[in-house]
């Protein structure tokens, strides 16, 4: 069966396969391609995957002998005219965004894989991207705020005196902000957090930061552990709630996301003004609709001396990690139903991790949520 890694977009630095991957592709029998320059960006150079055993070749070359594709981010409509029925795409594809798309892979019978849709069980865990990507944005979110903050994040003791920590506020502890309040506090900084989901206290303390209660009602969590959509109400009071820890903030993370929805605006534009000149505030949501009131997808915006990133590649910015453990995901999904005897991917529409990220096979739409939003 052939397997096929075309390059990603100019502006994406994370690719779909590193070495190492490729490696084990070729040992379960796979005849991989790989487009020219895929990974030069980052180090990995045409001759090294050559020498493990890929063959590389023309985008267009690669789309037509496919049977398998796989890539960071959803393909162009360009793209989808060079690939033959019954292949299988599988990347992160936006399904509940793109209609136009999974719609033309529908009717072109084209199967594909939403990795965003991969179930959070025990048994999928190993094939997450969501969780291993947002684990690295994460990360990322705080450095570019330390970066551009113009305070350090220790405390510091110097001849001139002390130097007080700077003061980092997560808004949402799902993987991502567990994963920022992490590195905050390992960057020295004083560290408060909030998330709707009380349940999440306990995570929050056990990485050294203090967990902001606010009393905004009964909430709850999906059946995949992401926040339920809150009422207007308890926003609201989640707003009034949160102001006193913003205007204390030197820098504020927020990644507040609804599974399938537009993402909550949580910070407005009056809890900006009572933050102090110099602030900083990591939109991650910016890509869904955004928490902070007025950022705007990959660009850095200075509201009343208060600088808002609006990046919507957090892992991109720690592109070969990101790539690492992508590659890693996307392996350990199709290795699950791969019959290595008769060279055969087994795609079983009942089994409980196709059945929530396949999105269409055979001219029909598999996800239900897909499915009961475009049939």
């Amino acid at each position: 069966m052939k397997i096929f890694f075309p390059k990603e977009a100019m502006v994406e630095k994370r690719i779909s396969i590193t070495p190492d991957f490729l490696k084990k592709y070729i040992a379960n029998g796979f005849q991989v391609s790989i487009e020219k320059s895929m990974g030069e960006h980052l180090g990995f150079l045409d001759d090294n995957f050559k020498e493990l055993g890929a063959e590389i070749v023309e985008r267009k070359k690669g789309f037509l002998e496919a049977d398998i594709i796989c890539s960071v981010n959803k393909l162009s409509e360009e793209d989808l005219t060079e690939i033959k029925e019954n292949s299988l795409i599988v990347s992160f594809l936006d399904p509940f965004n793109d209609q136009e798309l999974v719609e033309n892979l529908r009717v072109k019978k084209i199967s594909s894989i939403s990795m965003e849709l991969i179930p959070r069980t025990t048994r999928a865990q190993k094939m997450d991207a969501l969780s291993s990507q947002a684990n690295l944005g994460g990360y990322a979110a705080v450095l570019i705020a330390s970066n551009i903050l113009s305070k350090s994040f220790p405390m510091m003791m110097t001849a001139a005196g002390t130097i007080s920590p700077s003061k980092v506020f997560v808004v949402g502890v799902g993987v991502a902000g567990l994963q920022a309040i992490a590195t905050a506090k390992r960057l020295g900084a004083k560290v408060e957090a909030f998330d709707t989901r009380p349940v999440v206290e306990e995570q929050v303390k056990s990485l050294g930061a203090r967990f902001v209660k606010i009393d905004i009602g009964e909430t709850e969590e999906t059946a995949q552990g992401y926040a339920k959509e809150l009422s207007e109400e308890q926003i609201n009071l989640q707003r009034a709630g949160m102001k006193k820890a913003c205007s204390n903030s030197d820098v504020i993370i927020t990644t507040a996301q609804v599974f399938g929805r537009k993402a909550p605006v949580i910070i407005t534009s009056d809890m900006i003004e009572d933050m102090q000149p110099g602030s900083v505030i990591v939109d991650m949501a910016v890509g869904t609709g955004g928490n902070v009131e007025g950022s705007v997808p990959d660009e850095n915006l200075e509201l009343n001396g208060i600088t808002i990133v609006g990046n919507t590649n957090l892992p991109g910015e720690v592109a070969i990690h990101a790539s690492q453990v992508y590659s890693a995901n996307i392996f350990n999904l199709i290795d699950e139903f791969w019959d290595q005897k008769n060279s055969i991917l087994e795609i079983t529409t009942s089994d409980e991790i196709l059945s929530g990220c396949l999105v269409t096979h055979k001219g029909e739409f598999v996800n239900s949520m897909v499915k009961e939003r475009y049939s």
